[in-house]
């Protein structure tokens, strides 16, 4: 049989809150690596607190690739990411060290290694009708029309992403597809790197469910609202942007338009949070090649240290 000869790179995936960049810094320090974020909020710039973005003093010491990478006005989709990722991964890789991704975008990894369908092109009349339905029913209602037409992608995608439930109904109704057939399909071609997925999937969801109130807590004392209130304050930012619509900012945003009390904003961010774990760990289940670690466990970093140095042929 012959010999792999693809470079190595390291996927790190998990759950919010599960530990991913403090088992990925103690891997840098062990490995030739560099560290790729794949994470649809840490991309944005200004975004800081409510996202977990690692401190200055984290990323001074252990830098990332891929994160205050865009304004938070500026789209940012699966593809971009891909093209960011690759060219990233290529420059690493061209100086003789080892990618090392890491973050809970399940879409992102998946895009990245097998690659984007040609799904259709938005069709603004369809857009309509689905926005125009979404503001008499709800877009939970709507994302109870999806689970029957495409559980797959209903269970990846929140009752209230009103941005991602349009697009998967949309392409439905223009091809007659479910949305996840179409993005198994990928490009065919063969992922330019051999990897190891390490997947952090707690074993009893109790602990990782206490410590996202605990860090929710933590934001808050940080001084979420008042980076949530600057971002208003730009007067250029709504809603319905894809970086407001991230978990904790939807919720923050809600607040201070005076929806919901100090209580219910704290209830409903940790429930959020709570809701993306479930589908991130969800996602993972379908990741059947991916050494699953109980991040709850004191040896995590040795086991994930391990695993790392049998993948590059390491032994110390």
């Amino acid at each position: 049989m012959p010999i792999d000869q693809r470079p190595l790179a390291v996927f790190l995936m998990g759950p919010t809150a599960s530990g991913k960049t403090a088992l990925a810094c103690a891997l840098s320090d062990r490995f030739p690596v560099e560290l790729v974020s794949v994470d649809s909020a840490l991309v944005y710039r200004g975004l800081d607190i409510g996202s977990a973005k690692p401190d200055a003093a984290t990323l001074a010491r252990y830098p990332h690739r891929l994160i205050d990478i865009r304004d938070p006005t500026e789209p940012y989709s699966a593809a971009d990411f891909r093209g960011d990722a690759v060219a990233a991964m290529q420059d690493i890789t061209a100086r003789g060290r080892i990618p090392l991704l890491v973050g809970g975008t399940g879409l992102y990894f998946r895009a990245l290694q097998q690659g984007l369908s040609q799904l259709p092109q938005a069709d603004p009349a369809v857009r309509e009708r689905l926005t125009a339905q979404a503001l008499l029913e709800g877009w939970p209602a709507l994302h109870e029309r999806l689970q029957q037409l495409d559980p797959s992608a209903a269970e990846r995608i929140g009752p209230n992403d009103a941005q991602r439930i349009q697009r998967a109904l949309e392409v439905i109704e223009l091809t007659g597809r479910p949305l996840s057939e179409q993005q198994r399909g990928g490009h065919g071609e063969r992922f330019p790197w051999r990897v190891l997925k390490l997947a952090l999937v707690p074993g009893d969801r109790a602990p990782l469910h206490a410590r996202i109130a605990q860090r929710f807590d933590a934001m808050l004392g940080d001084g979420f609202l008042d980076e949530v209130r600057a971002l208003r304050a730009r007067g250029d930012l709504h809603a319905d942007l894809p970086a407001i619509r991230a978990v904790g900012y939807r919720q923050a945003w809600e607040h201070l338009d005076g929806q919901t009390s100090a209580a219910e904003f704290r209830d409903r961010g940790i429930f959020a949070t709570r809701q993306l774990a479930k589908r991130q760990m969800t996602w993972l289940r379908s990741e059947l090649d991916a050494r699953v670690m109980d991040p709850e466990r004191p040896d995590i970093t040795r086991i994930g240290e391990d695993a790392m140095a049998l993948f590059v042929g390491r032994r110390e």
